[in-house]
């Protein structure tokens, strides 16, 4: 090393200083290059970690416990001048005394069609005129809405998800009341695929 360096200092300043620049952007080459070989080794052991400890630990998730309960889903129902019309299909989810969102509430429902229309009457008490939702209140099992993915929702059976058929008896955007599901199931609410691993959010 002596040698070398005493072989620098007797080249001329030219050729001194074009080994210096050389020598320079050599470190400077080498110090980038291990930045990203750096930062490429974190990044890859940061993925990798995660999902190393979902598949075996289980995927996050957040759950809700199945029990019966009374709740409420919201129908839609237009009124004008205290009436509404809706279809057969729908004529059975209303009663008198149902609350109308915004103010008043349900008088009667009639049970057979309307001949002009063809629709249901249904008969309303201090509802102003326009779009308005009717509280149906009914015991049964509630999930969200967006936790049934093509007719399943997926419960939670020894720490794996499980996809279980069910039948939806109506809903909302919000809360869906549905069969299939007993007392105690642990539902996902979560994104999750059929057979993952999964550990309970709390």
């Amino acid at each position: 090393m002596k040698k070398i360096w005493e072989k620098i200092k007797n080249m001329d300043s030219h050729s001194r200083n074009h080994i210096i620049m050389r020598v320079g952007l050599a470190l400077f080459a080498i110090l980038v290059i291990y930045r990203f070989v750096a930062f490429g080794m974190i990044q890859h052991k940061s993925v990798f970690n995660l999902t190393r400890d979902a598949e075996q630990n289980g995927a996050p998730v957040s759950v809700i416990e199945m029990q019966k309960s009374d709740g409420v889903i919201y129908e839609p129902l237009f009124v004008n001048n205290n009436r509404g019309y809706i279809s057969s299909m729908r004529v059975g989810r209303f009663k008198p005394g149902q609350k109308i969102t915004g103010g008043g509430e349900v008088v009667s429902v009639s049970q057979s069609l309307d001949l002009d229309t063809g629709m249901h009457v249904i008969r309303t008490r201090g509802a102003t005129n326009g779009a308005h939702t009717v509280e149906i209140h009914e015991k049964g099992f509630y999930v969200p809405t967006d936790a049934i993915k093509n007719g399943t929702v997926f419960v939670v059976r020894d720490g794996v998800a499980r996809a279980v058929l069910v039948n939806v008896i109506r809903g909302d955007g919000k809360n869906t009341m549905i069969t299939g599901v007993s007392d105690g199931d642990i539902v996902i609410t979560s994104h999750i695929a059929d057979g993952n691993l999964v550990k309970i959010v709390k």
